[in-house]
């Protein structure tokens, strides 16, 4: 963690500002704090922020505010976060997952890559809570960290041109989920009948940086119970705030 903040331009019409260099809990607090006392702060000219695991990125129009008077309202804000932090609310969520067969090709690989049995994987991926540090590469696309040591597993060599929507997957100490059909070279070790991701929902994620996930382990069947429920507009994924 830097010991103060960086501010850095990004071209002429978003600022970056840093944290740190490291993947870090107390860094990536600090960027979800940050993001979401902007938001809150309503500045005119502020167009979109966009908070990543170790910085933010905050797009604005030029010609509603200038740069220097959004590094200074910025720093402001920051100032009070450091002066007086924000009560911690975190949203907890429990995803089901289907582990193995074809909806987890790559458990084996990653198994055998530790010496583990299937089981032993499933077991060690379910029982910890993971952050979401991040949305992207695709729209609703969680990171998630940390995957215990004894499962963190390399990216596959060559990516798949296309990963079913709902997959979990693995690489190296991030887990994700693939909110819909995609390229990805993450070791696919499950699958959720969850939707991650709608246009008409707002937000149109369902999950937000900050949050928590758990996975629950579930069968074939209660996959397919869920997935039918999901389709038909019955299911709806609760959490508990904290």
């Amino acid at each position: 963690m830097y010991p103060s903040a960086r501010y850095l331009p990004f071209g002429d019409t978003a600022l970056v500002v840093e944290f740190g260099n490291i993947i870090d809990l107390t860094v990536n607090r600090k960027v979800i704090a940050l993001n979401e006392a902007i938001l809150e702060a309503n500045i005119i000219g502020v167009e979109e922020t966009v908070p990543t695991y170790r910085s933010l990125l905050i797009r604005y129009n030029p010609e509603k505010i200038a740069y220097e008077h959004l590094v200074e309202q910025i720093k402001e804000i920051e100032k009070r976060l450091r002066d007086t932090p924000p009560p911690k609310k975190t949203r907890k969520f429990t995803i089901p997952v289907v582990y193995g067969s074809i909806y987890g090709p790559d458990l084996k690989d990653v198994a055998e890559y530790h010496g583990l049995t299937e089981n032993q994987v499933v077991e060690i991926h379910s029982r910890k809570e993971y952050r979401v540090y991040m949305i992207g590469f695709v729209a609703g696309f969680p990171y998630l960290g940390e995957v215990p040591e004894e499962i963190a597993t390399p990216r596959l060599p060559t990516p798949r041109l296309k990963v079913p929507a709902g997959s979990v997957g693995i690489a190296e100490r991030q887990t994700g989920i693939y909110p819909c059909e995609a390229p990805g070279g993450w070791r696919i070790i499950g699958r959720t009948p969850i939707k991650l991701f709608d246009a008409d929902w707002r937000p149109p994620a369902l999950l937000k940086p900050g949050d928590i996930v758990r996975f629950m382990p579930i069968s074939e069947e209660e996959f397919k119970r869920i997935e039918e429920l999901v389709k038909s507009g019955a299911y709806k994924l609760e959490f508990r705030e904290e």
